[in-house]
This record gives C-alpha cells, structure tokens and sequence, in this order.
C-alpha cells in the first residue's frame, strides 16, 4: 500500500469552476476498479497485444496493481506488477516532473530561455534562440516542425549530433502553433540538468525517482537491460504478435526514453495528485507542478462547433471530459513495439496508468477511457477500443510516399548506367550518403552506421527503396536528377528524409 500524500480538498471547499455538475457516488470508484480485470481481459482478448500492467491510486492509496499475459512471446514468463515496460513519450510528464522539481529549487525558471545553460543549442532564426525557453519547449510551441529530429535518430545519430542539427530545421511562427517535438523537448530537459550541474538521468534520480520512492525507473536505456523483469516489444504481423524489435532511446531520453512499472508510476500518480507532496514531504515545489497541468497551448482545434478543444501543459494534455472534469493525460507509443497512457482526474483524486508491450493501436487508450466512463457514468459510453484503433490510430500507418500501393511500371524508362548515379552526396542535415553498386543492384548508404539499403529501380531516374526505423512506413521514393548534359547525377531526393525540404542530397 502507497504511502498517503496530502489530502485533497473536499468538493465544498473548491471554487465553483473546479467542480463538476455530475457527481461521482462513493461507490462509483470501486466499483469500476472491481470491472478493470474484464476491460483489460476484453480489450486483450480482442487485439491479443501479448502483455499489459495497470494501475490505479484513489485518495493517495494504491488501489489496483496486477499485470496480464506474458513479458515476450517467445517465453512463458508472466507480466506482474513489478514488469518494467518502456514508457516512450509518458516519459515527458516523468520530465515536467523533474524540471518542475528543479523550479521549485530555483534551479531555473520556467521562462527562463534555456541557451545560457545549453550554449550550443541554436535554432534556425537567432531571435528564437536567444530567447526559447523551458515552457515553450514543454509545451511544443517553440516553432520546430513536428517530430523534428526523429528521422536523424532512427538512423543512429547521438544526442548532440541531432540537437545540433535543429538550427537547420525550418521554423513556423514563435510561439504560434502547437507542433510535437521529442528534440525540443529533450534539449530543454538537458539544459535543466545543466543548470543543476548533472546529467539528466542522475537528476531524475535525485529529484524525482530516489525521494518518491520509485526504483525501477530511469531514464538510462542500460537501467531498462539490467531489469531481470522486463517487457520485450512487439509489432502486429498479419494476425500474429512479433518480437522483432529493440529500441535505446537514450538519445531522447527525457521525451521518451524512460522505463519504469506500473508500481513506481502509481508513486507518482500520488504525488502529482498531492500537488508535488510524498509522504508529507513536498518533493516538488507545488507552485511549479502547477504549471505544469495548466493549458499552455492549443494542441487540437475542435472537429465540430460543440467538439471540445485539446490543451497541452508542459509535457501533458490537458483536457475537459463529458463531465467536465479537468483530464490530465498523456500516451506513448513505440511504433516497434510499446504503447503506454496515464490519466488524472484531479478534482476526483483518481488516477489511471496502463503499460503495454504492444506497438500503437489503442489498447492502453480503451482501457482508461472505458474504465473512466465507469467512474463517471457507471457504464460504457462508446466502443473506444474501436473508436481508437481506427480513428486515431490506423491513419499512423498510412504511408504517405507516392509509390505507396503503386505497382511498378510494366515498361519503365530504362535506367542511366550504375556509374551515372554512384558517388558521394553531401547534405548538411542528415550528413553525406553514397550511392555504390554491389553485384547487380545500387545501394544507398545513409547514417553514421551506415544504413544500407537496396535502390530498386523503377522508371527512369525514380528508383524505390525500404527505410528501417522507428517511423518507417513502407516504400519510399529516391529521385535522381542529371547535369546539363546528363551525364552524370548531380542529386538526389529522398522523399522520407524531405518531409521538411531537408531531404535533398548533391554532389560536393
């Protein structure tokens, strides 16, 4: 049993806007955590995601812990509470948490601008350098485009490579729009820890991790491997569940690169729902936590007139339900083989978090959606497993290339000689690739490894080839262009790296 925190404020002592119009019977909570092993058991069995732990903490006690199926296909043993799953993105609350921490010390600010801490940091217009700080980058508004950098860490590049890759990405408005950044993000966690004078993994431990008593976590891929008790990854194959995959998500550590149970993740339900207290300590400065559950963005426009709007706080949406709660909530989710979600309802004092070892399809979404609709309407108010799985997320997995269910021409241009495409190309983003002829087929070799992949033809200068990675899709296009005589290729274009015109390779 968790350690009580704080109480929380009874409903009479809140201010009108803080209470809902429709109540929660005392027996409502219970009852809905007694119906949790048949929602787990029914999504389960529907979707056979191989694993899945949950949690649930009510009033600062733990009041539900059990894991279900296995950690690995491939062997018998068992999920239990105490699996460590990969959190992937419920790893940015685990670092507004820590960050707020380091506030709360004042340590930084969070409108400090992060560059005096993290002097190499740079981005593309030297106003917005000077002065991006901790809350924009945690609240995804700082003007990077969407998943800025992803692509350069799929290929194997480190942390400081990708960070320093930033300042060529191009920038919509400061402080503008709303665009997901794993590498914004990460470079204001960095600058944190530079401020405290630790690395970030060693920061989390001391604020966060070793004082709320959580220790299973970690921000260290080598942590996650020592764990006897841990989930393997899994993707859907046809019908069938697969380990296929590992992943190290050091690089972007404090945006997704956490694991943890679902035991350690109650702890910090708690103290997020105490306001930062544990154990009648205040870990984290409440002030400083608060802001972190405030909008600070708009992250989604409402699809209706009478559609509610999506918020994001500083790693965390920040939503209003049917009820008219305020939800506190975020996903994760590894395309190779990990899918996690958390949710608070603070004013109810209840909290919610689901691991899986599955990729992507809204298992852990359904589960807290159908348990929160037995809490607040004592039954099920929608088919959310289905309503996820084909709304939210199969449109994850269309692949936008323009030879995506394309068939190959049946008399293509024929293809200049090998010579004409092979050689090195330069490109300041993503760093030189060559393109060399091995037996009967071109090759393209991208990354620091590098990757190698096989350049199929497919007419005239446009060949196909098939990208690895966490955001790989499928095929993709490599369009070669000539010089002024057409003797020899002067570039190249690589529609999955160009999504922000940064995919163009030359020759030097």
């Amino acid at each position: 049993m968790a350690a009580p925190a704080d109480p929380v404020l009874p409903a009479a002592a809140l201010p009108p806007d803080a209470v809902s119009l429709v109540p929660i019977p005392p027996q409502r909570i219970p009852a809905a955590v007694a119906k949790l092993d048949m929602i787990i058991d029914g999504v389960l069995s529907k979707t056979g995601v191989p694993g899945l732990a949950a949690a649930v903490v009510h009033d600062a006690r733990l009041l539900y812990a059990k894991g279900f199926g296995v950690r690995d296909v491939n062997k018998p043993a068992r999920v239990d509470p105490g699996t460590v799953f990969h959190l992937a993105s419920v790893s940015k609350p685990l670092s507004s948490t820590v960050v707020a921490g380091a506030v709360g010390k004042g340590v930084v600010k969070w409108t400090d601008p992060i560059v005096p801490q993290l002097p190499s940091f740079a981005l593309a217009d030297p106003y917005v350098t000077a002065h991006v700080t901790y809350a924009d980058l945690f609240s995804h508004v700082s003007g990077l485009p969407d998943h800025a950098g992803d692509l350069l860490e799929d290929l194997g590049y480190d942390q400081a490579y990708i960070l320093s890759r930033l300042r060529l990405e191009p920038l919509d408005p400061f402080r503008a729009e709303y665009a997901y950044t794993n590498f914004g993000l990460t470079a204001a966690a960095e600058a944190a820890a530079a401020a405290a004078g630790r690395s970030w993994p060693d920061l989390a431990d001391d604020i966060l991790f070793g004082p709320v008593g959580m220790p299973a976590s970690s921000f260290r891929y080598s942590d996650f491997l020592k764990e006897a008790d841990r989930a393997a990854m899994h993707v859907r194959v046809g019908e069938r569940w697969v380990q296929k995959y590992t992943r190290d998500a050091d690089p972007e550590a404090p945006a997704g690169g956490a694991s943890s149970n679902v035991l350690d993740l109650a702890n910090w339900l708690i103290l997020q729902l105490a306001g930062g207290a544990w154990n009648g300590n205040q870990v984290i400065g409440g002030e400083a936590l608060s802001q972190t559950h405030l909008p600070h963005a708009l992250s989604s426009l409402p699809s209706t007139p009478i559609s509610r709007s999506g918020f994001y706080g500083f790693g965390m949406n920040v939503g209003y339900d049917y009820a008219g709660r305020l939800r506190l909530s975020h996903s994760g989710g590894f395309n190779q083989g990990a899918a996690t979600s958390f949710a608070l309802l603070p004013s109810a004092s209840l909290g919610i978090v689901v691991l899986t070892n599955g990729m992507p399809i809204g298992v852990p979404e359904s589960v807290i959606a159908y348990f929160l609709d037995y809490v607040e309407a004592g039954s099920v108010q929608e088919d959310w497993l289905t309503g996820y799985e084909q709304v939210v997320f199969a449109p994850m997995y269309v692949n936008p290339s323009v030879l995506a269910d394309q068939k190959p021409p049946q008399h293509p241009v024929p293809a200049e000689p090998d010579s004409f495409y092979t050689g090195t190309y330069d490109n300041s983003y993503y760093g030189p690739i060559r393109v060399v002829s091995e037996g009967t087929s071109l090759h393209l070799l991208i990354g620091p490894g590098p990757d190698d992949y096989v350049l199929q033809h497919w007419s005239g200068n446009l060949f196909a080839f098939y990208p690895a990675g966490e955001n790989a899709l499928g095929i993709t296009a490599a369009t070669f262009n000539g010089d002024a005589s057409n003797t020899r290729a002067m570039g190249v274009t690589l529609e999955y790296y160009n999504t922000t015109g940064l995919g163009r390779f030359t020759r030097p």
